[in-house]
């Protein structure tokens, strides 16, 4: 891979990041078209899921500025596609409008593409190259969620939780706001409108009745929304039952509560579990059958330690406050452990300041490392 090769495919990488909140549950992808001489002569992103992918928006960009793409490279941060879905195969796209070389950044791991989009490059005479490993991470990276769901058949569990330096959600009253300052809150926005879906529990429903959409950054696609509510304790009057967007409540059983929550537009999906609650792996294959790439959950300190012990949490986004509060509500009702062996190893794979904030990032040490 060329120096203008690596250069080209982080422009594209950043022209799919700007896809984030548009494309689920398809993947955010970039293509720039250009010559080897440093000349571009189209961009493009994924736009809406049905509507053209990346490659064709920037074939269109070239077109409408009349250039020749005859002899031209494709730099595509995804393998492109190689089957009839809502849209096109974009393999066939590039072939036809003369493209001579292609640069990808990762493989798609989609079934129906899963390398037929390479191979069909070649057998149309195209020659494909393959990025080197740190961009193929950053480029899979973008996509995580995606590549979650198609892998293993269940969305990448991110959870976010704003805590004071001594790990403390809310006082022992439950007053949780605000811990975190304005930057902050913003930034979690941010994270909420990666995700196909905000998950959040009865507790959350009960003292804080939230809204869980995207309200303090700008998108195109607001997230579903769900809640686990094992005995259907939702009020109808919950704010994340009002339209617009989709409310799913998860519960184990029905004593009769269910018709007022379907009236008031709640979908509700009954996953009883042999614990009398709900079945966290029946949400998780609901949601992936739904299309959700990421599930970001926002709860408290129960349901946080009953997906931590279920071991479906893939990322912790914490927001670490410089504040000590003392007694009060924990990010997890986890324990008592014994020993320390018995605790949840974690690895940071990030840390950035956000306003007076820090924003952590860790991952099981069983999940790779980000780039």
């Amino acid at each position: 891979m060329s120096p203008l090769d690596r250069t080209r495919l982080l422009e594209a990488l950043a022209l799919a990041e700007g896809s984030i909140g548009l494309t689920d549950p398809n993947p955010r992808v970039g293509c720039i078209l250009g010559h080897e001489d440093g000349r571009v002569l189209g961009r493009g992103a994924t736009q809406r899921a049905g509507e053209a992918h990346a490659e064709v928006m920037a074939l269109r960009d070239a077109a409408a500025a009349g250039h020749d793409l005859r002899g031209a490279t494709a730099w595509v941060t995804l393998e492109p596609c190689a089957h009839h879905g809502r849209t096109p195969p974009c393999c066939e796209a590039l072939a036809a409008a003369g493209i001579a070389r292609v640069v990808v950044a990762v493989g798609d791991p989609f079934p129906q593409v899963a390398g037929a989009g390479i191979a069909r490059l070649r057998a149309a005479g195209v020659q494909v190259e393959l990025a080197d490993a740190d961009i193929a991470a950053a480029a899979r990276e973008l996509n995580i969620g995606f590549f979650s769901r198609v892998e293993r058949g269940r969305p990448w569990v991110r959870m976010k939780i704003a805590a004071s330096l001594d790990g403390r959600t809310a006082l022992a009253n439950g007053a949780s706001q605000w811990i975190t300052g304005a930057e902050a809150r913003t930034d979690g926005h941010a994270w909420r409108r990666r995700a196909g879906c905000v998950l959040t529990g009865i507790g959350t429903v009960l003292d804080d009745d939230p809204r869980l959409d995207v309200r303090l950054v700008a998108t195109a696609l607001q997230p579903m929304r769900a809640v686990v509510d094992s005995r259907l304790r939702t009020p109808p009057t919950a704010r994340l039952l009002a339209p617009p967007g989709r409310c799913i409540v998860f519960a184990a059983v029905d004593d009769g509560a269910g018709a007022a929550l379907r009236a008031a537009g709640a979908e509700l999906r009954l996953r009883p579990g042999a614990d009398g609650r709900v079945a966290l792996d029946a949400v998780l294959a609901d949601l992936a059958a739904l299309g959700v790439n990421e599930l970001h959950v926002e709860a408290g300190a129960r349901l946080n330690a009953a997906w931590l012990a279920s071991g479906r949490v893939d990322e912790l986004l914490v927001y670490t406050a410089p504040l000590l509060l003392g007694e009060g509500r924990a990010m997890a009702a986890l324990g008592p452990f014994d020993t320390l062996a018995q605790g949840l190893r974690f690895a940071f794979v990030g840390c950035q300041p956000v306003g007076a904030d820090l924003r952590l990032l860790a991952r099981p040490l069983a999940i790779p490392a980000a780039p």
